[in-house]
């Protein structure tokens, strides 16, 4: 690793993946065909919510802001993957770095807030039907959804500001995009303040939020119990299980890398998990809401039969 100075004007390289040859074609191609299914897939479902009446509700208006949210978070660090995929090392100057950094865990973390509005609005849909269209009014929908990104905007500043801070001497990153962990470890500073800080700010707002999905879905869980048949039951259990999925994947793979230790993980690991929540849950999140939801299958239904005669008639 090369030693610089530390300036706002210095350069970082970021190593990506160690692919050479066939193997390096391959990765490239893969990546980029996820990459284009990823953005169709929530494209889709955010043409498909606006252009069906009968998704008109807060369920998939959240499922939609959560795909329009994907499209951005996905697009944050992918083209770079893509880049040291087909040409090694990628650098980077220091101030995209840094806002690269902001612009992801701030996405990362409006996830993690609106992934708790979504299942609070299943609770209230379960738990409290009479009263859900009036709780879960249009107004009150729009200041969910920009609630959640002002929050997890106001939240990523701390993070941001403190990497940014702090003094440099090396400048080859083991990672495909800037994150924290990786940055740190080419701070000529004592960093372990920073560490400590960016645990706690990421820990509790995410680690909170999800203790409060927890509690929700175990609200939904004894309401559900309580149902009289067993198709009430089943069908209570379906509108929950592919957002329970989601929470499942982004959470499980996300904590691994910011609350445990990087220490105690070998090298290279983190980029080989950010795979998962920064790559592999935007492309699975559009397959998990529509292809296993009779709803949405219905609406492209209604969708397509429009278009058919549109057509016929013109």
């Amino acid at each position: 690793m090369d030693h610089v100075n530390h300036t706002w004007t210095q350069s970082f390289i970021l190593a990506g993946f160690n692919t050479t040859g066939t193997l390096r074609s391959l990765a490239f191609l893969g990546t980029l065909c996820i990459y284009l299914l990823t953005l169709a897939g929530n494209l889709f479902i955010i043409v498909l919510v606006q252009a069906d009446s009968g998704l008109s509700t807060p369920m998939y208006f959240f499922i939609s802001v959560l795909s329009f949210l994907e499209l951005w978070y996905v697009s944050t660090t992918v083209p770079m993957l893509l880049y040291s995929l087909l040409h090694g090392h990628l650098p980077i100057s220091s101030v995209a770095c840094f806002i690269q950094l902001y612009i992801f865990h701030s996405l990362g973390m409006t996830e993690c807030y609106l992934l708790g509005v979504m299942a609070l609005d299943r609770y209230l849909a379960i738990c409290r039907p009479l009263h859900y269209q009036v709780l879960m009014r249009r107004q009150v929908q729009l200041w969910l959804a920009g609630a959640t990104w002002v929050a997890g905007f106001s939240a990523a500043l701390v993070p941001a500001s403190l990497i940014a801070s702090l003094p440099f001497c090396l400048k080859e990153m083991d990672h495909y995009f800037c994150d924290l962990a990786p940055l740190m470890h080419l701070a000529c500073a004592n960093t372990g303040w920073h560490a400590q800080v960016h645990g706690a700010v990421i820990g509790v707002a995410t680690g909170c939020n999800f203790v409060l999905i927890l509690g929700i879905y175990g609200g939904i869980l004894r309401a559900v119990l309580k149902l009289p048949s067993a198709a009430s039951r089943a069908k209570a259990f379906s509108t929950c299980s592919s957002h329970m999925t989601v929470v499942a994947l982004f959470y499980a793979s996300a904590f691994t890398v910011y609350v445990g230790s990087p220490e105690s993980r070998p090298e290279g690991t983190d980029k080989l998990i950010a795979l998962v929540y920064a790559f592999l849950t935007p492309f699975l999140n559009p397959i998990i809401y529509a292809l296993r939801n009779k709803e949405v299958k219905e609406a492209v239904r209604r969708v397509i039969y429009r278009i058919r005669t549109i057509l016929k008639r013109s």
